[in-house]
């Protein structure tokens, strides 16, 4: 089905978080003021940088919050003796993000962007603060889950913001400043959390995160335009209690249940069937509800049926799973193969992210300067990205030249950063212009969802493609790996390194040999399987197609905006 069967498929009722279509009309700004952008909100150019750098911090520190753990978890599960549970540290927040993110469109409508940006922030300062001061495991990762739980909100509301205030225009260019800001912020965040901790211990890298994000949020607050809150006349006709009645807190609790179960399944150290079981059997329940019983639904169906909304979705989870396993691992092997201290371990983020940036910016600022299909464009840097991926997996060694290791993170920062700027502005071009503000927050979910996919999935192939190859290194090279063995039982210290890389460069001989090894063997499983990964989805990207719902018969847009007639 193509998008305009989408757009016939759905009527005045179908709701997408929540929301009617109408309302989302009446809740954002008509097509003349998006295409006026500020200036219908009459922000004044030093209200606009307020907002900008207010939101940039909040920003900020939601990324820096997805990486700083590859540089310190070593110290925490060294504390908490949580080696077998180190994937969760960072699941348990990327978790709880991606499924509270889909609410952000109608808690936005019922409370209005200002309120929710502020109170997301204070929600998020009280996670930092309870992770800071957690004594165990469990209090630990309540701790992350409330702070994932903020930072869906930050994330939301900077999404809408964009739609808001940016220009049709410049909306591109203000969506690569955002993906910057999070560029800055996972590149950083790993960089600063490896320096403070063995300094300050690990708990100051979260604090002191506390009074500078309320201080943010009460920036944001204060910088956004009262009328920003009145844009949405539906609020103040509903009553409150009306409005929240309406949130589909049924499919919101099994979509999370699903989500839980499934990741928790594959993530651990070996892959569990009941947990994943269960998470298909949720499944279908959540389908069978949000289509036949839910007023309002959590992901309305009838959005999904459209193909390039599915395809451009799945597309980007896909992608961005692959991804992942770049911005988690790629310290991994500075720190564990090339023997690099932890806060020199998350500069080799630095090229990656800083790549990211430049190709999300240079696709919105030189290229994505119309409305239009950017198809070809999809697909090319897709491969890409998938190529840089196959290459990593054989320079993550120690004999690699680090210059070319660099260089191919930075390109696939790059491809990564101008393809999701492609897929967005595709997907633009294939959705009709009234539901722009259904599909577009739909897709930051799939997004979101790939970041709790990618470091669940992802960490279970690489912890136990990590714990076998140590055991076969060890073996190999005559040490033994336990009952069985010709030496001594090593299953321990497999353990340890398995979730403490730092831990290689402190053994030596034969030991630290045959470490590195396996962390090589590991590394290389890890890549080469991501990169497959993103080859199959770069046939699901192939897939949206490229005609959007106002093409006319026999004519269709290409990259270039050039109309191409095509024959029956």
């Amino acid at each position: 089905m193509d998008s305009g069967s989408a757009e016939r498929g759905l009527s005045d009722s179908t709701p997408l978080l929540g929301e009617e279509r109408d309302l989302n009309r009446a809740g954002t700004s008509t097509t003349e003021d998006q295409g006026n952008g500020n200036r219908s909100l009459n922000i004044t150019p030093w209200r606009g940088v307020s907002i900008g750098v207010f939101v940039f911090v909040l920003v900020f520190f939601q990324a820096s919050n997805i990486s700083l753990l590859t540089t310190t978890q070593g110290l925490i599960a060294t504390e908490f003796d949580a080696f077998d549970d180190i994937s969760w540290f960072t699941s348990a927040y990327l978790i709880a993000m991606s499924s509270i993110t889909p609410l952000g469109g109608r808690i936005c409508r019922i409370f209005s962007p200002r309120t929710y940006i502020t109170f997301s922030s204070l929600v998020f300062a009280i996670g930092v603060l309870v992770t800071s001061l957690s004594h165990n495991l469990a209090i630990f990762l309540l701790g992350r889950t409330i702070t994932g739980v903020g930072s869906a909100g930050m994330l939301s509301v900077v999404i809408i913001l964009i739609l808001e205030l940016a220009s049709v225009e410049r909306r591109g260019l203000f969506i690569g400043l955002a993906n910057s800001g999070m560029t800055v912020g996972v590149s950083l965040g790993a960089v600063i959390a490896g320096a403070l901790a063995p300094a300050a211990g690990w708990r100051s890298v979260f604090w002191i995160q506390c009074p500078i994000i309320i201080a943010a949020g009460l920036g944001v607050f204060l910088s956004l335009p009262q009328s920003i809150d009145s844009s949405d006349h539906t609020r103040k006709k509903t009553p409150l209690k009306s409005q929240l009645k309406r949130i589909d807190y049924g499919g919101a609790c099994l979509l999370i249940a699903t989500m839980v179960l499934f990741l928790y399944g594959l993530s651990s150290s070996k892959i569990l069937p009941v947990p994943i079981i269960l998470s298909l059997v949720l499944l279908g329940l959540f389908i069978l509800i949000e289509s036949r019983f839910a007023t309002e639904p959590f992901i309305p169906v009838a959005v999904l049926k459209s193909r390039g909304t599915l395809f451009s979705c799945f597309a980007t989870l896909g992608m961005m799973m692959a991804r992942w396993s770049v911005l988690f691992y790629t310290p991994v092997y500075a720190i564990a193969v090339r023997s690099w201290s932890p806060a020199s371990g998350g500069l080799i983020l630095l090229p990656t992210n800083a790549g990211f940036g430049i190709g999300g910016l240079l696709a919105g600022w030189i290229h994505i300067r119309r409305a239009g299909s950017f198809y070809i464009s999809c697909v090319a840097t897709f491969v890409l990205f998938a190529a840089t991926l196959f290459a990593l997996g054989f320079l993550s060694t120690d004999s690699s030249p680090v210059t070319a290791y660099i260089i191919v993170t930075f390109l696939n920062g790059l491809f990564t950063g101008a393809a999701l700027n492609y897929n967005l502005a595709h997907l633009l071009h294939l959705m009709p212009e009234d539901l722009h503000t259904i599909a577009t927050p739909l897709l930051a979910v799939f997004r979101g969802f790939a970041g709790s996919f990618g470091s669940s999935i992802g960490g279970g192939i690489f912890t136990r493609s990590l714990r076998s190859a140590l055991g076969e290194e060890f073996a190999d090279r005559g040490l033994g790996t336990g009952p069985g063995g010709d030496g001594e039982d090593y299953s321990n210290l497999i353990r340890q390194l398995a979730g403490n890389p730092s831990l290689v460069h402190t053994l030596s001989g034969l030991e630290h040999e045959g470490a590195i090894a396996g962390y090589e063997d590991a590394l290389r499983i890890l890549f080469v399987s991501s990169s497959a990964l993103g080859l199959a989805f770069t046939l699901v990207q192939a897939s949206t197609g490229w005609k959007g719902p106002g093409a006319k018969k026999g004519v269709e847009t290409d990259d270039e905006g050039l109309e191409n007639t095509n024959e029956d």
